[in-house]
């Protein structure tokens, strides 16, 4: 069985994240490759694609959006994502059982609580309108008024097939959105079989070579190692020993193959989709970017992996992007990060009127 260096495994995710160079290829397919961006906040799938794609501009990720192309909703590990419409329409069964699992998490909080009462009596509300889910929360406390209205409104959203509603707004949707029955505004019947076996697959192909646990990680599903054995995947060994599995044929470039500098929003899943996350973070630095009330922030990579941290605001019409590294940056280095950190403030704050970067730390 062929040894995969550490650096190689690297070099392999990059180039399935398209992280190794920026493609122009539209934004619906690269959101497919990728199956779904974490969009804990709308924000963050926009400055994903923006690093993934040549000349990205935000209105194409608008458009696909308002054309029903792509929705944002809760799907793997039970969180928000930006999926292609086609994926969520395949893999919402798949994931049910992560979804439904996620209930205990209530506790005590779910005293009282009969989901398939709640469901039935959410959809019939939704059905009427796109709603916040305050707004669910307190329609659903009026038939339930002995259950936690959290509980009622955590039961709507890990059991309720729904989309975000978007608006008029950049990034398309807002902070308190509404939320909409998924088969009415895509337009589809959700697939009533599992389709576990092509997720792994999917999952190779977006985050490969990888490990059963590595799959588990990022998708929530459990007891995944009897589908990688069913399935006709190539085998190697990382430095360590352990067994890697990937589709056969997937990108897997020379470990010298250059990785250059790359700015990843909060959240990205190239920092939260493995078991163990050396293949991109280094263990002394991820208490820096995971933070204990749970946020992942936004990073950049130098060689293909993350070297520090970095924030972007505008005051009185300047734009600043502030980086903190964790270690020594080397001039060349630091040249590569201000022609890209300027090309992403320019993205971000497109009507500053000027644009400064800021070293801290």
């Amino acid at each position: 069985m062929a040894v995969m260096s550490a650096k190689a495994v690297n070099r392999a995710t990059l180039a399935r994240q398209v992280l190794l160079g920026k493609e122009a290829v539209p934004a619906v397919d690269v959101v497919g490759r990728l199956v779904g961006m974490q969009g804990q906040e709308a924000k963050h799938p926009y400055v994903g694609l923006w690093s993934r794609i040549d000349g990205f501009a935000e209105s194409e990720l608008d458009e696909a959006v308002r054309k029903h192309d792509v929705v944002r909703g809760t799907l793997f590990r039970g969180t928000l994502h930006l999926v292609t419409a086609a994926d969520y329409v395949r893999f919402r069964v798949t994931v049910a059982p992560v979804l439904e699992a996620g209930l205990k998490v209530l506790g005590e909080r779910g005293a009282g609580l009969e989901p398939e009462k709640v469901v039935a009596a959410a959809k019939k509300l939704l059905a009427k309108e796109p709603l916040t889910f305050t707004e669910v929360r307190d329609a659903l406390q009026q038939q339930f008024p002995d259950v936690n209205e959290r509980a009622l409104g955590f039961c709507t959203r890990m059991l309720v097939p729904l989309v975000v509603y978007p608006t008029d707004v950049r990034w398309s949707w807002t902070a308190n959105s509404r939320f909409t029955p998924a088969e009415e505004w895509i337009g589809k019947k959700l697939h009533q079989r599992s389709a576990t076996k092509e997720l792994v697959t999917r999952y190779l192909q977006a985050f490969g070579p990888a490990t059963p646990a590595d799959f588990q990680t990022w998708s929530g599903l459990q007891k995944a190692k009897p589908l990688f054995d069913e399935l006709e995947l190539e085998t190697f060994t990382d430095e360590a020993g352990k067994k890697l599995y990937d589709v056969p044929d997937a990108p897997r470039p020379d470990a010298d193959t250059p990785a250059p500098v790359r700015f990843l929003p909060e959240f990205d899943n190239v920092l939260l989709s493995h078991a163990k996350r050396e293949r991109i973070i280094a263990d002394e630095h991820k208490p820096a970017v995971f933070t204990k009330n749970l946020r992942v922030k936004a990073t950049y990579t130098v060689d293909g992996l993350v070297a520090g941290l970095w924030t972007a605001g505008k005051k009185r019409g300047v734009a600043t992007l502030t980086l903190t590294p964790f270690g020594r940056t080397l001039k060349k280095t630091q040249a590569e990060l201000e022609r890209e950190g300027d090309g992403l403030l320019r993205f971000l704050e497109p009507d500053a009127k000027s644009y400064e970067l800021v070293t801290s730390g």
